[in-house]
């Protein structure tokens, strides 16, 4: 069903309800105010009849049945009578002759013993009540049809359903029209939006001035193509790096291949062929292992072994495994302001690729360093776990800080061999374990790489 459809009937049910209780409860009010009346004054009739029949002395049988025929009241077919304390009627007067009502024992008993007693013969209201002075002692019946007040409630029911019927009809216009204004918003985004594709991710929608749910909807795929853009972007350069790097090494290969193809050689000219053959298909290895860990590192954490683990003793091996990459590497463990219990140590993650992250960043430290010599801090908080690792090389500049983590990109005064995937793949693994990194370098004093990762158990 449709959405403006759905509004419409939601916004007509809700009226609908509220109108059936508005027009019901007037209907019912007046009805109320109608028995109210009519009963009101049958029991004045009833008792203006009773103190006349009390004063027998000045007013007779006859006067009375005078007096009741020729009082005017707002009801018809009035009738009033009179019953003594042993249910025997003693005095009787109808608007029409013969026209009588047969009462209970019972409803006499109930009025005998002091209760009004309301109740309905046919199309008349009647009421029984008991009239008691020093001489008189009766029970009174007066009963009459409200024949005008049951026209005027019949008019005001007619009246009442055609507003019903009519309000609900005009509501459910007028809903269907507010619904399709109150939609323009959602389908003019929605055409924008079809419009959008990978070749003008650029355009944007339009917010409008008014600071409603609609602007915010619009601002946020705005917000949201932003970030597409940027991932769009980053995917060419990736793309197109990746590919200039693989490149690389096969047009050498290709290359050396078909010099040493062009004539005869001997087998010492061969072997050193195949000695620079080997080395370039050592770096397209090297590159390829790199991309993979890479693309690993930019999915989500649902495929990854994730589990807890001792952050100390991933730190314990970078100094062997970074002295693998060169003898001249040297990596000195800080650990300061360990807390008592080991499992604050912890963290939540994959360890083969935090260890990645962490000796990425500590290799680079070495690498361009002119000691060669990195220092790695530990540090536990309430609230999480830090590790610094700085260096006393050469610096980075501002310029180049936000970019160095960037796939492929690389500092050209710092060439050194690498693919400029390091970086950017520590921050993609760090990102995974929902931690962050800060960078703070000033240009010939060194480089601090602040890694905060948050604890496996918060207090």
């Amino acid at each position: 069903m449709p959405i403006r459809l759905r509004i419409t009937l939601l916004y007509s049910a809700i009226v609908f309800v509220i109108l059936g209780l508005v027009c019901g409860g007037t209907y019912y009010i007046s009805q109320e105010s109608r028995l109210r009346l009519i009963n009101s004054r049958l029991v004045n009739r009833a008792l203006n009849t009773a103190r006349l029949l009390s004063r027998d002395e000045v007013f007779n049988r006859s006067l009375v049945l005078q007096i009741d025929s020729l009082s005017r009241l707002t009801y018809s077919n009035k009738i009033v009578a009179a019953y003594s304390p042993t249910y025997e009627k003693v005095y009787a007067y109808s608007d029409r002759p013969g026209d009588t009502i047969t009462v209970a024992r019972g409803t006499l008993q109930r009025a005998l013993n002091g209760t009004t007693v309301f109740f309905r013969s046919g199309t008349k209201e009647c009421v029984a009540i008991r009239y008691q002075d020093k001489e008189t002692n009766l029970v009174m019946l007066s009963a009459g049809e409200d024949v005008e007040g049951k026209a005027a409630l019949r008019r005001l029911g007619r009246v009442l359903t055609l507003v019903f019927l009519l309000g609900n009809l005009l509501v459910l216009l007028s809903g269907y029209v507010f619904s399709y204004r109150l939609l323009r918003p959602v389908r003019r985004i929605t055409e924008d939006v079809a419009e959008i594709s990978a070749q003008n991710l650029a355009r944007r929608l339009a917010a409008g001035r008014n600071n409603d749910e609609w602007s915010q909807l619009a601002n946020t795929l705005n917000e949201l193509l932003n970030r597409l853009q940027d991932s769009f972007d980053m995917q060419r350069r990736f793309i197109s790096n990746a590919s200039h790097e693989l490149s690389t090494p096969l047009t050498s290969i290709s290359s050396q291949l078909e010099v040493a193809l062009q004539r005869e050689r001997d087998a010492t000219e061969y072997r050193a062929v195949m000695r620079s053959i080997y080395q370039d298909v050592q770096h397209m290895s090297k590159l390829t292992q790199t991309l993979l860990e890479f693309a690993k590192a930019s999915g989500n954490t649902g495929g990854l072994e994730i589990q807890p683990i001792r952050i100390d003793e991933i730190l314990l091996r970078l100094p062997a495994e970074i002295t693998k990459a060169s003898k001249l590497y040297v990596v000195e463990l800080h650990f300061e302001e360990l807390p008592d219990e080991a499992a604050q140590l912890l963290v939540y993650g994959n360890e083969a690729l935090l260890f990645t992250a962490i000796k990425n960043i500590t290799l680079n430290a070495c690498k361009y360093s002119d000691d060669h010599r990195a220092q790695v801090f530990l540090r536990a908080r309430a609230d999480g776990i830090d590790v610094e690792v700085r260096d006393q090389g050469r610096g980075i500049s501002p310029e180049h800080v936000d970019r160095i983590f960037h796939p492929f990109y690389r500092v050209e005064e710092n060439l050194q061999g690498g693919f400029g995937l390091g970086l950017p793949l520590a921050s993609r693994i760090i990102g995974l374990h929902k931690g962050h990194i800060q960078v703070f370098s000033e240009k010939g004093r060194g480089t601090r790489f602040c890694i905060s990762l948050p604890p496996a158990y918060e207090e």
